[in-house]
C-alpha cells in the first residue's frame, strides 16, 4: 500500500520541479503572493510520507494482532480437540451405560405393566366375588331375621295363651314352612310343631302348648347363633 501511495507522489514532484524554471521569469510580487512552489511541494511530500508511514505502522501492528489471534486460536482449537478426544472413550462408555440402563427400564416397565394388568383382573375378579357374597348374605340374614321374628311372635303368643290368634296369622304358615324345610330337626319335634300349627286337626298326639314353647325356643337360639356366626364371617371378608 505504500509503493502504491508513493509513485503518485513522486510524479507530482517531477511535475512540480518540470514547471520550476517556467515560472522563474515570473515578477517578485506574483513570487511573494504565490510563496515558494519547492518548499510546498516538500512539505506536502514529508506530511505525505508520514501519513504512509503511520498507515504502514497501523498495518504491521493489525497484521501483528492477526497472527497472535490465529496462533493462539490454532493453539486452543487443539487443546478442545485433543480434549475432546480424551473423552470419547468416557462419552462412549457413558452412552453404553444409559443404553443399557434404558433397555432394563423398558423391560421393568413392560413386567410392571403385565403384574398391574394382572392386578386388576385379580382385583376385579375378588370384587365380583365379594359382591356375590355380600348378596348371599344379605338374602341369608333377611331369611333369619324373618324367621326368628315369627318364632319370637309365636312363643309370645303362647306365653300369652293367644295360640288360636296367633295359628291366623302368617308368622304362623312361616313356621310351618320352617319346620318342614328343617332336616337337622328332630322327627318327634317336628311332628309336635307341625300337630301345633294344625290347631289339632290332626289326628294322633296333639302337644301342650309349654312343650311346643321349648320346642320354639331352641329353634330360635339355634337360629340366632346361626346368624351371629355367618355376620361375624361377612365382617371378617369385608375387612380382608
Amino acid at each position: 500500500m505504500a509503493r502504491s501511495m508513493r509513485s503518485p507522489l513522486l510524479a507530482f514532484a517531477f511535475a512540480a520541479v518540470v514547471l520550476m524554471p517556467a515560472q522563474a521569469g515570473m515578477q517578485r510580487e506574483d513570487a511573494q503572493v504565490l510563496g515558494n512552489p519547492i518548499r510546498k511541494v516538500v512539505n506536502l511530500l514529508q506530511a505525505m510520507q508520514k501519513k504512509v508511514q503511520e498507515e504502514g505502522k497501523k498495518e504491521k501492528e493489525l497484521y501483528e494482532k492477526f497472527m497472535c489471534f490465529c496462533t493462539k486460536g490454532t493453539g486452543d482449537l487443539g487443546l478442545s480437540i485433543s480434549a475432546a478426544e480424551t473423552k470419547v472413550p468416557s462419552v462412549t462408555a457413558d452412552i453404553d451405560a444409559a443404553e443399557g440402563k434404558l433397555a432394563q427400564t423398558k423391560v421393568d416397565l413392560k413386567q410392571a405393566q403385565e403384574d398391574r394388568s394382572a392386578a386388576k383382573g385379580a382385583m376385579a375378579e375378588a370384587t365380583s366375588l365379594r359382591e356375590k357374597e355380600a348378596k348371599s348374605f344379605a338374602a341369608e340374614k333377611a331369611e333369619y331375621d324373618a324367621n326368628i321374628a315369627a318364632i319370637k311372635q309365636a312363643v309370645e303368643a303362647l306365653e300369652k295363651g293367644m295360640a288360636g290368634s296367633f295359628l291366623q296369622t302368617r308368622a304362623a304358615q312361616l313356621i310351618r314352612q320352617l319346620a318342614l324345610d328343617k332336616q337337622e330337626m328332630l322327627d318327634v319335634d317336628r311332628q309336635a310343631l307341625l300337630s301345633f300349627l294344625s290347631n289339632g286337626q290332626t289326628s294322633g298326639y296333639v302337644p301342650r302348648s309349654g312343650e311346643v314353647t321349648g320346642i320354639l325356643k331352641e329353634m330360635g337360639d339355634t337360629m340366632a347363633k346361626s346368624l351371629a356366626d355367618a355376620t361375624a364371617a361377612e365382617e371378617a371378608a369385608i375387612k380382608s
